[in-house]
């Protein structure tokens, strides 16, 4: 196969995801890789004095071109997942893992660095090109730099299987995701799901040539399920099948309870070969936290603010369970009886919500609140995708330069990772040719158009595509010109939600949500006596909303930080004893949550999982400026712009912090607007 029309080595435009085939991913990375070890190789040696120029900057081409190309094969593995894309992402990235492990252990290199580091030619760089070189001191570091011969050889290992374990790890979530189905022939068993919900159960029944009802355990269906069937047993049935994904419960080949146990293993290994206590301190280093116990310090605090709220939420819940004649409320009970009692308390239900939010103007609402504060431009334009409900936006400016791009894949489908997340395409760098235009893929789990309507959105599903266009900007709003902290790169982990979470606030705005909406029979727009219900039921269950991330968060870094390659403790053991300290609602002994926990094993949230809650401290704070200068102000969408987003990880978060808000950060703002304040 030729190199040339290889679509992975174009690098002067958009990716060519209409030609994009498995077969052209092992030749292209081993081409990239040989290329990189190749000048690696020359720069090591070279005997010229070490510049910014002529050693930092081939480096950051070499990432690049890499990460460019490998982007679009994670993500289309990620999208449209085929037994031959699978093989060929996991055959190279067992290279690249091998690749970056020679490179972050390489001493000539880390040598180098140092040499620029001590230089006089280090005064002349820019701010940002000097964090670029402190940011590289300390991963040469905790790459293993440092290490005698022998453990970086270990170390390295480490790493390759670590990288082998993830992947598979979130392989078994998706493979049984996708194998389950339940078909229901009995309209009765399937009281009180939305009519919507059982068109596309019918239509996934249908579409394989069966009668009656398919209900699988991707969101759009399961969830539903959960919140609205009368029929007790399906939501148990369903629940069961959810909540042990990936466990010993399972077919054997999909267990991840032996991938649990060795990627713990090895991961703290890994730190103590750096020299750290555990994973968890490895984890902070990089981080705004200074230590593992400065994170539990934090989650512990805030549990102790929110637990009487989650009891409080917990004990209204069972009165009403009662009065629904549930007097032993589960697990599988809990979204349904929250849903009724919503239902009864505010007077309005997600599903009366949601005929209010279309696709199209969910969008067209977004769009506005960006345009309005930031006075940037989003418009449709095309591009080759992946799949054909994906589409293709441009950024401009007020003068109609483009300032960055993003793809938009919004429903749910089989051989597609479930959840929501923002991906870099394409970073923003300046080089000879010129700036190259930042592009990313924004990709949710939606419910797809049934029949002839359009795709509508609960307002939970509203907030999530706000908070991954948060995510968008930040990584298309930069002015950095240096690839390796422009957008989000370098961004302190507990710090990159700060952006995501801050848009989520606009949701909740009359302002906003009034030109974002409208029925998609009638066309009207959203009455504000709904809108106020929707307020008044805002911070509805945020103590037990609150206490379930503590749980999770605290679970992370208690494993990881705790963790004992001797000891006869397990994961379940430990979310147990979370579980005791901090939750109020308790899922049966059964649940495998950890199983599926693919944040933490196989995302990059390991010991970092408290980022969610971490950061919305800062987003909340930040949001508060907006309360104070006006919702849609653009002089604080321009100060936001120039101080948070435009400066990516080119310095620290907590600076950018404190030159957006003109202080550091308190936690006043999120409790406030949690509804936790005395």
């Amino acid at each position: 196969m030729s190199l040339e029309n290889n679509p992975l080595l174009h690098f002067s435009g958009l990716p060519k995801f209409n030609e994009l085939k498995p077969e052209h991913v092992s030749p292209a990375i081993d081409y990239l890789l040989v290329n990189a070890r190749q000048t690696i190789e020359t720069l090591a040696t070279s005997t010229e004095t070490v510049t910014w120029e002529n050693y930092a900057s081939k480096l950051e081409d070499i990432e690049e071109r890499l990460s460019r190309a490998w982007s679009q094969v994670g993500h289309v593995n990620a999208v449209v997942n085929s037994p031959e894309m699978r093989e060929a992402y996991n055959d190279n990235l067992s290279k690249l893992t091998d690749f970056y492990a020679d490179l972050s252990q390489d001493e000539r290199l880390y040598a180098k660095y140092r040499t620029l580091r001590n230089s006089q030619q280090f005064d002349a760089l820019t701010d940002t090109q000097k964090k670029i070189v402190e940011n590289e001191l300390r991963d040469f570091r905790l790459g293993g730099a440092e290490l005698p011969l022998q453990q970086k050889a270990r170390f390295k290992e480490i790493q390759e299987e670590l990288s082998k374990l993830s992947s598979k790890f979130e392989e078994n979530v998706l493979d049984n995701t996708n194998d389950y189905a339940l078909y229901m022939h009995d309209a009765e068993a399937l009281k009180g799901i939305p009519a919507d919900v059982l068109e596309a159960a019918a239509d996934a029944a249908k579409a394989e040539d069966k009668t009656g009802w398919k209900f699988t355990l991707h969101f759009p269906s399961y969830l539903p399920v959960l919140q609205y069937a009368d029929n007790r047993e399906l939501r148990e049935t369903l629940y069961r099948a959810y909540a042990t994904r990936a466990s010993e419960f399972s077919k054997p080949e999909w267990d991840n309870t032996p991938i649990i146990a060795q990627i713990l293993k090895l991961r703290h290994e890994a730190a103590q070969l750096l020299g750290f206590d555990n994973y968890a301190e490895l984890s902070v280093a990089t981080k705004m936290a200074d230590s593992a116990q400065h994170v539990k310090t934090f989650l512990q605090d805030l549990a102790a603010k929110a637990k009487p709220f989650a009891l409080r939420d917990k004990i209204e819940l069972e009165e009403y369970a009662a009065k629904l004649g549930i007097t032993d409320m589960q697990a599988w009970d809990v979204s349904y009886v929250s849903e009724k009692l919503r239902e009864d308390k505010y007077a309005f239900s997600d599903l009366e919500v949601k005929q209010y939010f279309p696709e199209s103007k969910v969008l067209a609402g977004l769009f506005r609140v960006v345009e309005t504060i930031f006075g940037i431009h989003v418009n449709k334009s095309s591009a080759p995708v992946w799949h054909q409900d994906a589409s293709f936006y441009d950024i401009k400016d007020h003068q109609g330069e483009l300032i960055g791009q993003f793809y938009l894949d919004l429903y749910a489908r089989n051989n597609k990772r479930g959840g929501a997340w923002m991906d870099e395409a394409i970073t923003r760098r300046k080089s000879a040719g010129g700036i190259t235009k930042p592009v990313a893929y924004l990709t949710c789990n939606f419910s797809a158009p049934v029949g002839d309507k359009p795709a509508l959105f609960t307002h939970d599903e509203v907030l999530t595509m706000f908070h991954e266009f948060g995510h968008g900007l930040h990584h298309m709003l930069t002015e950095v010109d240096d690839y390796s902290v422009s957008g989000i790169k370098g961004v302190e982990w507990d710090a990159v939600e700060l952006p995501s979470q801050f848009m989520e606030n606009f949701c909740w705005e009359w302002e906003v949500l009034r030109h974002m909406t409208a029925h998609v029979e009638t066309g009207e727009q959203l009455p504000r006596a709904l809108f106020d219900k929707m307020v008044a039921a805002k911070n509805f269950q945020a103590g037990m909303q609150t206490v379930r991330q503590i749980e999770f968060s605290l679970f992370d870094i208690r494993l990881h930080s705790e963790f004992d390659p001797h000891g006869t403790t397990t994961a379940l053991d430990l979310i147990e004893q979370v579980r005791d300290e901090v939750a109020v609602v308790r899922p049966p002994k059964w649940n495998r949550f950890p199983h599926n926990f693919t944040h933490v094993f196989s995302g990059g949230y390991a010991a970092g999982y408290y980022s969610y809650k971490w950061a919305e401290v800062l987003s909340a704070d930040a949001y508060s400026m907006f309360e104070e200068d006006g919702v849609l102000s653009r002089e604080a969408g321009q100060r936001y712009w120039q101080e948070i987003l435009a400066k990516g990880g080119s310095r620290s978060a907590m600076e950018s912090f404190a030159a957006f808000r003109g202080r550091e950060p308190n936690i006043d703002a999120l409790l406030r607007h949690n509804g936790m304040t005395a």
